[in-house]
């Protein structure tokens, strides 16, 4: 790996994990009045037109992606099913159960989960430098979020920790792929599976559940952004970056999450920060530079 080719992944992943922060404040805008399956569905549907577009252009100008392989199909269908439409759509109703404070938390266990998968399904080596940035990372998210009460619903938190789980395994997963396959083309393939599993769950939501005041300008540029900006551009530059490093330096970017939650929550709904934020700040910062500047360079 080029020196370069890291530096570009960190960037993705900052980008990622940033965007990704700011979900959980404009989704549990949206969930007022949107139910959450729905909500799944219309992000999907939304960040699926943007990558057919993508790809029919490219595909007009004579720069088609390689095609999937018959082998590594099945690889992309568990990807597209338990990590984009089951461990998004638990994540979105732990979210709403639990409350987003809790349900950060829970999420900011991701790099735990990512790194010890890899290193059983991948064989990645788990390295001093890797666990001493997880616990520092993981212990700054804690910090951050005032070590949230579990006082939220039992049916919310075992849905977010399932979403963990299933989120995780996913990631694993594309990186199982490695760079065989181009970014667009697998994040595609996987936001198309998602999306032909959600619209038929969300038609049966919208059958049972209410969802009077959804049809808002509020709700509209809610979808938007959750489409296009936290969908479509973050799950690109995920799996790119998967693509590029170990799954597991990729899991330690994931506790920025509820550091930009924060941020954002203090900017758009008032909240307050003291000192357990600028702690547990330093602490995330500080374990993701361990892990990605502190290495050792290469011999020649």
């Amino acid at each position: 790996m080029k020196g370069r080719d890291s530096r570009l992944a960190y960037l993705y992943l900052v980008i990622t994990t940033s965007i990704w922060g700011s979900l959980y404040v404009v989704t549990r805008i949206a969930l007022r009045t949107i139910p959450p399956i729905t909500l799944l569905s219309l992000r999907y549907v939304l960040a699926f037109a943007v990558f057919a577009a993508i790809l029919a252009a490219r595909k007009r100008r004579g720069q088609a992606p390689k095609a999937i392989e018959p082998g590594d199909r099945k690889y992309v269908v568990l990807v597209g099913v338990l990590g984009y439409f089951l461990g998004v759509g638990v994540q979105i109703i732990g979210t709403k159960y639990a409350g987003a404070s809790v349900a950060s938390l829970i999420n900011a266990m991701n790099p735990v989960c990512i790194t010890f998968l890899a290193a059983i399904i991948l064989k990645e080596r788990l390295t001093a430098r890797k666990l001493i940035a997880l616990a520092a990372a993981v212990s700054g998210a804690y910090v951050i979020l005032g070590g949230a009460s579990s006082g939220g619903a039992v049916l919310g938190i075992a849905f977010s920790v399932l979403s963990v789980l299933l989120w995780s395994l996913a990631s694993v997963l594309v990186r199982k792929l490695g760079g065989k396959y181009d970014s667009v083309l697998i994040t595609a393939w996987c936001i198309g599976i998602a999306c032909a599993c959600s619209l038929p769950a969300a038609g049966i939501e919208l059958a049972l559940a209410p969802h009077d005041g959804m049809f808002t300008w509020t709700n509209l540029l809610c979808v938007l952004y959750l489409g296009v900006a936290c969908t479509a551009l973050p799950n690109f530059l995920w799996n790119k970056s998967l693509s590029m490093v170990e799954a597991s330096t990729c899991s330690l970017f994931y506790p920025v999450q509820p550091l930009v939650s924060v941020l954002l929550g203090v900017a758009v709904l008032g909240e307050s920060i003291d000192g357990k934020f600028v702690l547990g700040a330093a602490l995330i910062v500080g374990g993701v530079l361990f892990a990605v500047l502190g290495r050792p360079r290469a011999k020649a």
